[in-house]
């Protein structure tokens, strides 16, 4: 059928995701860096995406295009309230939540200081609820391995996201996507000494993509688990 849909000018689009989180209906997302219309049926045409548009990427077309399947959307929206993109259930309380409700409940171990799930940077959405004025740990996913009071000395109080800068995609997007979304109030990153674990680099650019001054320290943990040092910026 012939309707209004949104159409998206890649040239103009940085990636930034405010659109997606601006998508009441879920059809949108960032794929590449770029801002996507993933189902033309997910999609209302009453445009509540064009203004949270920075870069003025996003316009209306008249077109063929399926019409707008609102059951349909519906049922992903409750679905995406359950389920992660990864296929694991997602919380942001502070306790874990028992996948298997036969076992016996089991005491809250207080050295846990893992406050949501997922925890891989790419797993995590930019526009998580608990990202808003979050305190973010970010970290070389070998630090957690090599620094034996990980939990207790960087984890508490923070939302946690690791990755290897060596072995993962390139984060910069997706950090730059979770900076420009929420209003972050302190970034700990945690990288290891070794010469290929160049986190802070990612962390700089998204910063910088950013355009706003984040407190920033950057702490160093040396292969036998020792902190080699703290630069605050």
């Amino acid at each position: 059928m012939l309707r209004r849909i949104i159409k998206i000018d890649e040239e103009k689009c940085d990636g930034c995701g405010l659109c997606v989180s601006a998508c009441h209906e879920g059809a949108l997302a960032i794929r590449n860096g770029k801002a996507k219309l993933l189902r033309d049926d997910h999609c209302d045409g009453l445009g509540d995406c064009l203004p949270g548009c920075p870069m003025e990427a996003i316009t209306f077309e008249e077109r063929e295009a399926a019409a707008y399947d609102e059951a349909a959307v519906k049922e992903k929206m409750r679905s995406r309230q359950e389920t992660l993109a990864c296929g694991c259930p997602g919380t942001h309380s502070k306790e874990f939540v028992r996948i298997n409700a036969d076992e016996p409940k089991k005491e809250h171990v207080s050295s846990n200081n893992l406050r949501q799930w997922p925890v891989q940077i790419k797993l995590i959405p930019p526009n998580a609820p608990y990202l808003k004025n979050a305190d973010l740990l970010i970290a070389a996913d070998c630090s957690a391995y090599a620094y034996g009071n990980f939990h207790a000395e960087f984890m508490k109080n923070k939302v946690t996201m690791i990755g290897c800068p060596k072995l993962d995609e390139d984060h910069t997007d997706k950090l730059t996507s979770v900076l420009k979304m929420n209003d972050v109030r302190s970034i700990t990153v945690v990288r290891m000494e070794v010469p290929c674990c160049g986190i802070e680099k990612k962390i700089d650019a998204a910063l910088l993509n950013h355009g706003k001054k984040i407190p920033t320290e950057i702490v160093t943990i040396s292969v036998d688990g020792r902190i080699l040092n703290r630069n605050g910026a």
